[in-house]
């Protein structure tokens, strides 16, 4: 059998010759500006994307998910969007609403809640199985996922989200805890903007047990019977598995809520702190600056780091 990473390759392909979503979608990728912020051994990138308008002004609370039809039940699939089935009751579908140039949505086939407990070694397995083409990610329920009532993954090219990039660098220059069990190395990481956990290991297992370790006791910290506000990366270096959890003091910032020229459409998900921020509106977008990227990253990442 091909490897999946091949398959979603020829799936794209296929989807962007056959069907009218995905050919506007990935069109109107050739129209996206995007603007590069540098800082000290990191960068930051926006893009304006008006194809990610839906996404970002999603209204996401439990009365408008109950009112509307889930968009990744089977029964509301488009019927020219294939369908590449996945092992563990998943199927690969191609995102006819583009960040990455080649951009992958995995949900469960049964209609399940957006949970990370339980599910974050198939995200790895996931991550091991696309061969270090792509990058998996995941949106927690209240930070950034646009159906927070159906489980799902998502997978982008790699190295487009400026921290892979960084990666080293930022371990390197902004690590304030460290710790090696079991093979994993387990690394705090406050780059003045974001608070996040890197985690490096090549044994599945021992990954997935550290990584519960900390989504307990970020709930404990958060006094949170309910999944804390992350969202996590996952990808593959050869036989290595690195993992990135981001931190969340809350979804929005208050500048998507603001009138007038303070208001800036930037609803952040794991690929915005991942170091691409998509803004769908031109003008909000020709207002960034470096000195507002910061102010929007640090006012949703602001909890005490664990480790």
């Amino acid at each position: 059998m091909k490897k999946y990473s091949i398959l979603a390759k020829e799936l794209l392909d296929r989807q962007i010759k056959n069907w009218d979503w995905c050919i506007n979608g990935y069109g109107s990728l050739k129209t996206v500006i995007t603007h590069e912020f540098i800082y000290d051994g990191f960068s930051l990138k926006v893009q304006f994307n008006p194809g990610r308008m839906t996404s970002t002004s999603a209204k996401v609370d439990p009365k408008s998910i109950k009112e509307r039809k889930c968009f990744l039940c089977e029964a509301s699939l488009p019927a020219a969007q294939e369908r590449l089935e996945y092992k563990n009751g998943y199927r690969i579908l191609v995102n006819p609403f583009p960040i990455f140039p080649e951009h992958f949505t995995i949900p469960k086939i049964e209609h399940l809640p957006q949970q990370i407990t339980g599910n974050f070694g198939e995200m790895l397995e996931l991550a091991k199985d696309l061969d270090g083409e792509f990058t998996v990610f995941y949106n927690g329920p209240k930070c950034g996922a646009s159906a927070p009532d159906h489980f799902h993954f998502q997978a982008g090219t790699r190295k487009f989200m400026t921290i892979e990039n960084d990666f080293d660098s930022l371990k390197k220059r902004y690590s304030v805890n460290d710790r090696l069990v079991d093979g994993v190395e387990v690394t705090m990481v406050d780059d003045g903007i974001r608070k996040m956990v890197f985690l490096q290991g090549t044994d599945k297992m021992a990954v997935e047990k550290e990584f519960y370790l900390i989504f307990n006791r970020y709930s404990t910290l958060k006094h949170l019977d309910e999944e804390p506000l992350m969202n996590i990366l996952a990808w593959t270096e050869g036989e290595e598995f690195r993992v990135v959890v981001f931190l969340r003091e809350k979804h929005r910032p208050a500048r998507y809520f603001a009138e007038g020229t303070e208001r800036i459409l930037l609803s952040p998900a794991s690929v915005d702190i991942g170091g691409v921020g998509g803004i769908p509106v031109e003008d909000d977008f020709n207002r960034i600056t470096q000195e507002i990227l910061t102010e929007l990253d640090r006012s949703f990442c602001k909890p005490v780091i664990c480790c």
